[in-house]
């Protein structure tokens, strides 16, 4: 038998040509093409580097992972299944859209070799990992998710806006989830369905969630506000279920602006208007104040009331109180 000459066959793959082979042969291929006494037989190439979790885990700096483990005590009497192997198998079955514990238990197991790359020490036991969902203080994994915040921020920091802001620029809201009501009696919302409502913060710039929180479905959005820590200089937008004049004004105390839509019927005065370019849309720019007692009494402050029209909705739309004067 002739010696192997590497033919070229096949995109990103090695193909060897042989001479008259017959009978068995002496390695490991896969037959690909049969032509009268020429056969024709690749190898695939196999990976030899890192397994592609392994490099997105390699983005987690371990001493800042193990100082947000020990500042909650999550691995205090934990010998054979810390904080790390929970983490790995909860984004894998984030990544991988695994749809509950025996899934996630049955598609790790399967690759038990390839187990010890990923950093687990052992085979993934479903009740294990029950356990340690339940049991272990989630704050962990929150002051992780700011510290992966914060590099990912960095990355997206010379992105452009649609608008003109050097400022960053958050958007609120809120949505809610369905679930299914016989696994998750916990989360009843009336007497046929179970959900939850996702409240999120989100950076425009780069569209990264910079807060994110689950309540029970029938509590309110701005009742969210309270617990939000507001960024001096940032830009807030919120649609009319934030409105709320109080809690607005927190945002103005703490030195940056908010955008939200206006209520049809809102008790003001104008004290004076702004020239506008009405080619971009908007038909009135005005500085106002409240007149009706209790909103004067939680917004003190001037507001500006802007009033813009959408060319594609053909609807007039009132923002109020955008920019404080």
């Amino acid at each position: 038998m002739g010696r192997p000459q590497v033919s070229g066959y096949g995109e990103g793959q090695r193909a060897i040509s042989f001479d008259k082979i017959r009978g068995s042969v002496g390695f490991q291929g896969v037959s690909d093409l049969k032509s009268g006494d020429w056969r024709f037989c690749y190898f695939l190439e196999m990976n030899t580097g890192k397994y592609v979790l392994a490099q997105l885990l390699d983005w987690i700096h371990p001493q800042q992972f193990h100082r947000c483990v020990a500042r909650y005590r999550g691995n205090y009497k934990v010998s054979e299944f810390p904080c790390w192997s929970q983490f790995i198998c909860m984004v894998f079955a984030q990544l991988t859209w695994r749809e509950g514990l025996r899934d996630i238990e049955a598609c790790l197991n399967s690759r038990f070799s390839g187990l010890y790359h990923l950093g687990l020490r052992g085979p993934v036991h479903r009740t294990t990992l029950a356990d340690a969902n339940e049991q272990r203080d989630w704050r962990i994994y929150s002051d992780l998710a700011q510290i992966l915040l914060r590099q990912a921020r960095k990355l997206y920091a010379g992105d452009p806006l649609c608008v003109d802001l050097d400022e960053v620029v958050y958007a609120l809201d809120a949505s809610i989830i369905d679930l299914g009501l016989s696994l998750c009696p916990w989360a009843r919302f009336d007497r046929e369905r179970a959900s939850v409502k996702l409240h999120t913060q989100l950076d425009l710039r780069g569209s990264l969630p910079a807060a994110v929180l689950i309540t029970p479905a029938k509590t309110q959005e701005v009742t969210w506000l309270d617990a939000l820590t507001y960024e001096p200089g940032a830009f807030y937008l919120m649609d009319r279920g934030y409105l709320d004049y109080d809690r607005l004004h927190n945002i103005e105390s703490a030195r940056a602006w908010f955008v939200i839509r206006a209520k049809s019927r809102m008790s003001y005065c104008r004290l004076y208007s702004h020239p506008v370019d009405r080619t971009t849309g908007l038909r009135s720019d005005q500085t106002i104040s409240f007149t009706s007692f209790y909103a004067a009494k939680d917004y003190p402050d001037k507001l500006r009331r802007v009033r813009f029209y959408d060319e594609q909705e053909h609807e007039a739309w009132f923002f109020s109180p955008t920019i404080s004067a």
